[in-house]
């Protein structure tokens, strides 16, 4: 009788074993699963969240020559300046098409500029050096003259990039950014007075 005890208490604790692991492995799994959901939302709020990458002239403008004329009116322009796309919020790269930038009076059409495809790298800038001629010849009917005489010449850049951020080489979302740059040249000094981009 006595082995009959010890065989049941033995069978009787042997099951209270594989209940305890079982307890045991489900809160293994468990936390396992909540880990794997913590890591999930976190990379979806971060990395994986794709924002417009910026499309902007650069600060420096160097002039090489500027040629104004008040009575005509009319004006050329040669400057070097960068121009910069900044991909700098993504965890992809971001890969565009070929574009032009438009530089404008008021509007008109003073100079159009190329830009070749390429990619950004993810969490980076690149930057090209760019020359760009600009000639009032194509504009009619506007104040240029009076805004000649005045000493500010205001000119606007407009652009847009089409292009796609692929996300870890499995995602790709199509992102089109748009460059609104506004230059203000000294007239009487040929220099740049000021830029700004939107």
């Amino acid at each position: 009788m006595a082995w009959k005890t010890n065989d049941e208490e033995s069978l009787q604790s042997s099951d209270e074993l594989k209940r305890q692991k079982k307890i045991k492995m489900a809160i293994y799994i468990t936390i396992f699963v909540v880990f794997q959901i913590i890591v999930i939302t976190t990379m979806s709020l971060t990395v994986m969240k794709v924002k417009t990458p910026k499309f902007r002239l650069g600060g420096n403008i160097n002039v090489q020559s500027f040629e104004s004329v008040p009575a005509t009116p009319s004006f050329d322009i040669k400057f070097t300046t960068q121009i910069r796309i900044k991909n700098s919020a993504n965890w992809g790269s971001y890969k565009f098409n070929a574009a032009n930038v438009t530089f404008q009076y008021q509007g008109g059409t003073v100079g159009v500029m190329d830009m070749a495809k390429g990619k950004v790298g993810w969490l980076s800038t690149i930057k090209r050096n760019v020359e760009v001629s600009l000639s009032s010849s194509a504009i009619t009917g506007s104040n240029l003259g009076s805004e000649l005489s005045s000493g500010v010449l205001t000119l606007n850049s407009v652009g847009r990039l089409n292009g796609k951020v692929a996300i870890m080489f499995i995602m790709k979302k199509k992102k089109a950014t748009n460059m609104n740059c506004t230059i203000a040249f000294d007239v009487a000094a040929k220099t740049l007075k000021s830029l700004e981009c939107k």
